[in-house]
């Protein structure tokens, strides 16, 4: 039996992503596909942070307002914000006013621009950390972990660089969300074969 909830269009996709049309189009656009640069990844490991304990639907309906909250996450930008700007974040009702996320999400900026000073930057180190492609799509999300070695080894790595709100769990979520790692279940259509090649989620396919 496939893992995937087959829509009315007929095609395929993971459980998650078959219901709500803005998780539906998260789910076919980004979720799982490579993303690459500093910023781009910043503004995912930002987003994860803040959807720790939450329903990541509620950070994504909160996006467009996160960007615009924080400068584009435009880690040059955000590392110039102060007390007058974490008060001007605690007071929006359009993203996720928690303090200490809020002021992580300051600091990881910085964070960001301090790994120049090793001679590092944000996509190497993460990539870094991807591991080598699942041989078959998992079964079902049973199958898929909440946390690896390779996302433990990441979030030891970040935090002994300054990041926070960077726990294995957070990090294995951005390693799904950033393509690092391939977790469509089998059945869906973003799923890859073992053949290497996407299926296309129809059923009997």
């Amino acid at each position: 039996m496939t893992a995937a909830v087959v829509g009315t269009d007929g095609v395929g996709r993971c459980p998650w992503g078959a219901g709500d049309g803005l998780l539906a189009e998260y789910h076919d656009a980004e979720w799982g596909r490579e993303l690459r640069g500093r910023d781009a990844l910043y503004e995912r490991i930002s987003l994860e942070a803040f959807q720790s304990g939450l329903s990541w639907l509620i950070v994504l309906r909160k996006r467009p307002a996160f960007r615009a909250a924080f400068a584009g996450f435009d880690p040059e930008a955000v590392a110039r914000f102060g007390d007058d700007d974490v008060a001007r974040l605690l007071a929006d009702a359009g993203i996720v006013r928690n303090r200490a996320k809020i002021e992580a999400t300051i600091a990881n900026a910085r964070a960001v621009l301090g790994l120049a000073e090793r001679g590092e930057d944000l996509d190497t180190l993460l990539w870094s950390f991807a591991p080598p492609p699942r041989e078959a799509p998992p079964t079902g999300f049973a199958d898929v972990p909440a946390t690896t070695p390779e996302s433990a080894a990441m979030a030891k790595a970040l935090r002994t660089r300054g990041f926070r709100f960077v726990g294995p769990t957070t990090c294995y979520a951005m390693m799904q969300a950033t393509g690092m790692v391939d977790d469509h279940v089998a059945g869906c259509f973003r799923a890859v074969t073992p053949a290497g090649t996407p299926s296309d989620g129809r059923v009997g396919a």
